[in-house]
């Protein structure tokens, strides 16, 4: 008995693994939609030697995005890397915009600052601040920033986000990165306790929860979660 549907569209093999292998198939996309030229690629190169895990292009691609989005001029970034994330950001802020940089590995930033410069940026467009990033953020100017990009210390993520909220303009934007690290997923019964994991979480947590926040979680490269500071502070 026939019901209508044409068998021959049916797939050859388990419905679990035609999601998969679909899944895969466009994450693969996504990346290579964003194609990095020259001076990212040297960057990402280099990030990948020193061990400092680049951003991916679709990453790069989601934080040039969200700062031209909202025009950005004055952006802190928490890690600075070897200066991957920091092109991507340079290159969707304005052009008169500043890009504050905060990492603990003076060698990073050194690399960071030679990507710069090969990808065009005056050397007054970044101003590199080398220290740890909950002894430097107190000491920047409240809501005097319009967008926040976090990729360091992940089991510092909630001190980033209260960090962040109030150094962020009302419509600014805070940004993590490396937030499907806390899928649950990566969790069992026998699993063992990961106190990064855990602080990643206990920040989404926090984004989700607080009613001055528009979030978003965006899965691309390691899962970025954004979120629009969208109401003043109670």
């Amino acid at each position: 008995m026939c019901d209508g549907r044409d068998r021959r569209s049916s797939p050859s093999h388990a419905p679990g693994e035609a999601v998969i292998a679909s899944r895969d198939d466009t994450l693969a996309y996504i990346e290579q939609y964003a194609a990095e030229d020259d001076p990212l690629a040297s960057a990402r190169r280099v990030g990948l030697r020193a061990d400092s895990r680049p951003v991916s292009p679709a990453s790069g691609a989601a934080l040039r995005f969200l700062a031209a989005a909202i025009a950005a001029r004055a952006v802190v970034e928490i890690g600075t890397g070897c200066g991957s994330s920091g092109i991507w950001l340079l290159r969707g802020m304005r052009p008169d915009g500043i890009l504050t940089s905060v990492d603990v590995e003076p060698e990073y930033q050194e690399h960071a600052r030679d990507a710069y410069q090969s990808a065009g940026f005056a050397a007054n467009r970044a101003r590199l601040i080398h220290g740890r990033a909950l002894d430097v953020l107190p000491r920047l100017t409240d809501g005097a920033y319009d967008m926040v990009f976090i990729d360091a210390a992940k089991g510092e993520y909630p001190d980033y986000l209260q960090e962040s909220l109030r150094l962020l303009r009302r419509g600014g934007i805070v940004v993590f990165n490396n937030a499907l690290e806390a899928h649950p997923h990566s969790d069992g019964p026998l699993a063992l306790s990961d106190p990064d994991s855990a602080a990643i979480r206990e920040a989404g947590r926090l984004v989700r929860e607080d009613d001055r926040l528009t979030p978003l979680l965006l899965p691309v490269g390691d899962g970025l979660l954004a979120a629009i500071r969208s109401d003043e502070a109670r």
